[in-house]
Parts: structure tokens; C-alpha cells; sequence
């Protein structure tokens, strides 16, 4: 007879993983005036300090306002050099490609937000403490701002517009007060909420209708001349665009909903998420560059190479992985790998293909061989064939965790062979001169020159970090040593030290054909300097991964390599999110050290563009003012979004 089982016995014990701090453990029933006694005025010290903290803040505030609205700001050095802050010298006949790429950047941004189910509603309770905390603060600015002086500017205007304002102060503040407690719960009690999506995109149609709305005022510089209209609103250029940006934000974001549930999801996740690495640079080498290409070399040599290089790493790589490979395949990675780099080093002896010399010393008896083997010899090894074969050992050193089955195989195989082409086209876009004329040796600059040196930093640093905390964390002493060199030597030199040890010294031991450019020499520099900061962050993580892991994937018989890319790197990321996202932060703050080394970023401009235009002689403070506002913006976006992740993945937990 079975055992029984007594139901009332079985309990199912839910616990609190939270910390007694953790906000989401306090209660929510508390009064504004019961929170404010329990927390801010507990005793008589603290609540004298939570009044002298008060008074410094609102004199602060009250300061800040009257230096953005007093009548001596000349504001309109911002507005009009709007154009000049985000793109530089940007040919105003070719700006259609600026929007051309800022839509493909929107497109996939819409497409990720609609195929992702990981945003969560917002409570009107919510939206409601937003809008009453945005409209104390535009009446508390009203009250605290000192009016403007009649004798500088019509005091009738000036009074009407800040009637305008305190309106809409108390507009928000009534909102806020409806949706925090009428419409905050329905007649059953549920929470009532929105999708923060369809919120979020409402609020930035608002502030796109504001352009065709609100008379921000036009100004602008036509054929040298300066105009302004300060009752006008923007001009049509800038109001249809935008327009036309959102709707595809909207549109896009529909479309990746509808296809969420279907089964070409998953496909269309893991082709965009390769979009996003390979957007930055068909955006910035094509899109802006305009390259202008001589087709008939690209079909008579650059076509040719990349196929066969492609073809023959195909061959290669498939005769590493067969099912019964073993230390020979291993060796003949590893003696191609020697080859790659003697190539790199016979460079700078001047020696185009250096086995060619090799074959001769041994096979230049043969009759007729020897003049096919000087005339290989005299056609000079572009770099890209170089990087070609590197690319091809590495891939080699990685085979024999793909050999075996069929598929692992023609996996690796399709790879190399749509990496190869895709390489050989950037690398062909890169050497190809551009049809865009500046009057600097870039032909953008500004906001624009600060977002690409950011994103190709971390594009390139991040995996070079996470190898280099991997080699760190290693047991073998070669590659624990070189690591160890490399981040202590690299971490202890400044970065204006490297930026400009590469913009200077690196072109002069370069070898002959092989040129360094600014933007390059910039992105390589800083590269390599955030990708030793990145490694030490990463190498906490990986520390924080527990031996038990580590024996768990030996008893499941996982090589070095799947443990570390399945198990051990997953959990190590997670924890590194933090630091993490505070280099990435620093990565986008510290790009205005360019200007320092002849960069026309977004700092320089305001610094020391605008400022020197006869029209707005010594306007630095407002240019200065904007461009802060902007840094503060996009990292206070990463760090809100970072907490999101962290939240997500339960990182602390």
C-alpha cells in the first residue's frame, strides 16, 4: 500500500531575499508628512540640517535659473550653431545623409523595443509624481527667478510669458494630483497602469509637435550673412525631419511587436543584434564618408582576393575540424599563426611575401618557376592580407572546438567565410578616398566625432578586455604575465599621454604603404587604454565565480572553452555589470580630451569655435552650458538603463 500523503502537512515557505534597506521594502501607505518626520526630521539636528541642506539647494537652483534666463546670455550662439555643435563642417548639400543615418539608427532601435517583452507598465501613480514634481519645479523656478528688467526687453512680453509658464506649472501639478490619486486604482482596487513604450513615444511626439507649435525662433548663417527671427518657429528642415524620425521610431516599434510572436523572432533578434555591431561602421565609412570607389580595381583585385581567401580559409578550416583531428591539426594552427605574425614583422625588412624566398631557396631549379615565383615577388601584400591571414590562424586555433558534427562545422565554416567578405568590403570602404569636402582633415566633427570615437572604443575594447582578463585569471604564466604587463603599464600612463603617443609617434614605425590617420590613431589609442580598465572590471567578476562552477562543468566533461564562454563568462558579466557601465560612462566623458590633440569634438567647438565668431564674441558660458546638459543627459540615460539591467538580472542578489 502506498504511503499517504497529508496535504495540510505540505507548506510552501516563501522568503524575502531583500535587504531590510531595499526601498521596496518600506511600506506605501505612509503620509507625505509621516515620511517627511520619519526620515528627514527624526530629531532636531536632522531636521536643522534637512533646512540648511534645503535653503543651499534652492539657492543653487535659484542661481542657475537667473544665469540661463538673464538678459545678458546670448543664447541664440547655441541655437544657431546647432548644426556646427553636432556635425562641424558637414557639407550643408549632403546633410540628407545625416538623416539617412540617424533613421537607420531609429529603425533598429524600434525594431529591438518591439520585439523585446522585457518593459514593464508604469502605474499612473507613477506618471502622476512625474508630472506634479516637473510643475512644482517650473513654479518653484518662476517664484525664485528674478523678473526681467523692463528696459532691456518689453515688459508686457515678458510678464505674458511667464503668466504662460506658471499656467502650465499648475496644468502639470493638477495632472499629477488626478493621476496620483483618482485614476490610480480602478473600482476593484487594481493598479491602474500604462505600457511605458506607447507612453514614452507620446512624450517625444509632444516634444516633436513643440517644433511646429512653440516659436523657439530661427536663426542661422545664409551666404555669411546672420539671421534671425526670434518670433519664429524652426524652420521646415529640421521640423519635417524629425517628424519623419519619429514616425519611424513608432512605425518600426509596431512592426517588431507584430513579429514578436512569430517564429522568425528569433532569427530577426540575432539579425539585428549583428546590425547593431556592423551599423557604426557601414554608417560612418559609407553612409557619411561617401566613398568613391574605382570599380575597376575593386573587380580586378578586391573581389578576387576576398573570394579566395575566403574559399581557401573554408578548405583550411574544414580539414581542422574533421571528426578525427587531433595534436597534428593543433600544430598547424599554431605554425600558421607564426606565419601570420612573421609576415607583420618581415614588413618592415621590406620583404612582400617572405616564403616565397623560401620556396626559391629550395625549388629554383625547377625550369620556368623561378620567374613565377620573382613575379609573385614583386606584387606588393596589402595590409588587408595580412589581417586576412591573422584572422584565419585565429580562427584555426579556435577549429577543434567545432569539429565533429556536420553542422558545428559548416557553422564555423559560414562564418569565416561572411566574415571574410564583409571584412574585405570595410577594409576596401576604409582605403577608398571620400567625395565629402571640409575645411578640416575630418569631414565631421562635433557631437557626431564624440559618439563614434565612444562607440568604436567599446566596440573594440570590450573584447579585448575580456581576453585580457581571461589570460590574467589563466594558468598559464606566459599569458598571466603578458596581461598582467600590459593592464599595470597601460593603467598607469595617462590618456592624453596615449592619445597622443599614438596620433604622433605610432605613424613613424609604421611600415612603408601603411598609413595612420587622426580618427584612426584616436580610436586605437583609446581602445587599448579602456580595454585595460575594462579587464580589470571583468576580472572581479570573474573572480566572483565560484570554484564549484568550475568543478560542476569538469564533471560534465566541458573543454576549457565551453566552460568559460557557457558557464563562467555569463556569471562574471553579470556581476561586472556595475563597473562596467561606469567605464562606459567614463569611455563617452573623457572623448573630449580629442580636442586636446586636434579633434574638432563637441567640446572644442564650444569652447573655442563659437566663441570666436564675430557675431557671438565671448559667448563661452551658454556653449559650455549646452554641451554639459547633453554630457549629462546620455550618461544619466546609461547609468537609469544600467539599473534597469541590474534589476533584470538580479545582479546583488
Amino acid at each position: 500500500m502506498p504511503p499517504t500523503v497529508n496535504m495540510n502537512a505540505l507548506r510552501i515557505i516563501e522568503y524575502d531575499d531583500r535587504s531590510p534597506g531595499d526601498p521596496s521594502t518600506r511600506s506605501t501607505g505612509l503620509s507625505t508628512v509621516k515620511w517627511l518626520r520619519d526620515n528627514l526630521c527624526s530629531s532636531w539636528f536632522n531636521g536643522f540640517l534637512t533646512v540648511l541642506s534645503t535653503g543651499f539647494l534652492l539657492l543653487v537652483f535659484r542661481s542657475l535659473l537667473n544665469f540661463i534666463f538673464s538678459e545678458q546670455r546670448n543664447w541664440a550662439a547655441v541655437k544657431t550653431n546647432l548644426r556646427l555643435l553636432f556635425v562641424h563642417a558637414y557639407p550643408e548639400e549632403q546633410f540628407s545623409r545625416v538623416w539617412v543615418s540617424l533613421g537607420v539608427i531609429v529603425v533598429l532601435a524600434g525594431l529591438s523595443l518591439g520585439l523585446s517583452a522585457r518593459f514593464p507598465a508604469i502605474p499612473l501613480r507613477r506618471i502622476g509624481a512625474w508630472f506634479t514634481t516637473s510643475g512644482g519645479l517650473v513654479v518653484l523656478g518662476l517664484v525664485l527667478m528674478q523678473p526681467s528688467q523692463p528696459s532691456a526687453v518689453d515688459g508686457n512680453a515678458a510678464m505674458s510669458e511667464r503668466y504662460l509658464w506658471l499656467s502650465a506649472g499648475f496644468i502639470l501639478i493638477g495632472l499629477g494630483a488626478v493621476f496620483s490619486s483618482i485614476l490610480k486604482q480602478d473600482s476593484r482596487g487594481r493598479v491602474i497602469s500604462v505600457a511605458a513604450i506607447p507612453f514614452a513615444f507620446a512624450v517625444l511626439g509632444v516634444l516633436v509637435a513643440g517644433l511646429w507649435l512653440y516659436p523657439w525662433g530661427r536663426f542661422s548663417f545664409v551666404e555669411g550673412e546672420y539671421l534671425q527671427e526670434p518670433a519664429s518657429t524652426v524652420a521646415m528642415s529640421t521640423k519635417i525631419p524629425w517628424m519623419v524620425m519619429w514616425l519611424l521610431l513608432v512605425l518600426s516599434w509596431f512592426v517588431g511587436s507584430v513579429l514578436r510572436p512569430t517564429v522568425i523572432s528569433r532569427i530577426l533578434r540575432l539579425s539585428i543584434n549583428v546590425l547593431w555591431l556592423l551599423v557604426p561602421f557601414f554608417l560612418y565609412w559609407v553612409v557619411l564618408r561617401d566613398p568613391a570607389f574605382d570599380w575597376t580595381h575593386v573587380w580586378s583585385v578586391d573581389i578576387p582576393l576576398a573570394l579566395s581567401y575566403a574559399i581557401v580559409g573554408c578548405f583550411v578550416l574544414w580539414f581542422l575540424t574533421r571528426p578525427a583531428a587531433g595534436e597534428f591539426e593543433r600544430i598547424v594552427a599554431v605554425l600558421l599563426l607564426f606565419y601570420a605574425l612573421f609576415n607583420w614583422v618581415s614588413a618592415f625588412f621590406g620583404w612582400h611575401r617572405p616564403e616565397l624566398r623560401i620556396f626559391s631557396y629550395f625549388l629554383g631549379s625547377v625550369p620556368g618557376l623561378q620567374n613565377f615565383l620573382d613575379f609573385l615577388d614583386s606584387v606588393p601584400v596589402l595590409q588587408k592580407e595580412r589581417l586576412t591571414v591573422l584572422f584565419l590562424a585565429l580562427a584555426a586555433l579556435l577549429a577543434h572546438y567545432f569539429r565533429g558534427a556536420t553542422a558545428q562545422r559548416l557553422r564555423l565554416i559560414s562564418g569565416w567565410f561572411g566574415f571574410i567578405l564583409v571584412f574585405n568590403y570595410l577594409v576596401t570602404v576604409v582605403n577608398t578616398p571620400s567625395t565629402i569636402e571640409t575645411p578640416t582633415d575630418n569631414f565631421i566633427g562635433g557631437f557626431s566625432v564624440t559618439l563614434i570615437v565612444a562607440v568604436f572604443t567599446l566596440l573594440f575594447s570590450f573584447p579585448i578586455g575580456v581576453l585580457m582578463a581571461l589570460a590574467r585569471t589563466s594558468r598559464m604564466p606566459i599569458f598571466r604575465l603578458l596581461s598582467t604587463w600590459y593592464i599595470e603599464t597601460i593603467r598607469g600612463i595617462p590618456l592624453i599621454t596615449i592619445l597622443f603617443f599614438f596620433s604622433i609617434m605610432v605613424p613613424l614605425f609604421l611600415p612603408d604603404g601603411m598609413d595612420l590617420n587622426e580618427m584612426a590613431a584616436i580610436i586605437v589609442g583609446y581602445s587599448l587604454f579602456s580595454a585595460a580598465y575594462i579587464a580589470e572590471n571583468v576580472r572581479g567578476g570573474l573572480q566572483s565565480v565560484r570554484r564549484g562552477q568550475y568543478e560542476a562543468s569538469n564533471a560534465l566533461g566541458l573543454t576549457t572553452g565551453q566552460r568559460t564562454a557557457f558557464i563562467v563568462l555569463p556569471q562574471a558579466l553579470r556581476v561586472s555589470i556595475p563597473p562596467l557601465v561606469g567605464q562606459l560612462i567614463a569611455v563617452f566623458k573623457e572623448t573630449s580630451l580629442i580636442a586636446i590633440v586636434g579633434g574638432f569634438d563637441f567640446l572644442r567647438i564650444a569652447d573655442n569655435v563659437i566663441p570666436t565668431q564675430s557675431e557671438f564674441v565671448g559667448a563661452r558660458r551658454e556653449a559650455l552650458l549646452f554641451v554639459s546638459v547633453v554630457y549629462w543627459m546620455v550618461a544619466f540615460s546609461i547609468s537609469k538603463y544600467s539599473r534597469r539591467l541590474e534589476k533584470q538580472l538580479g545582479v546583488g542578489k
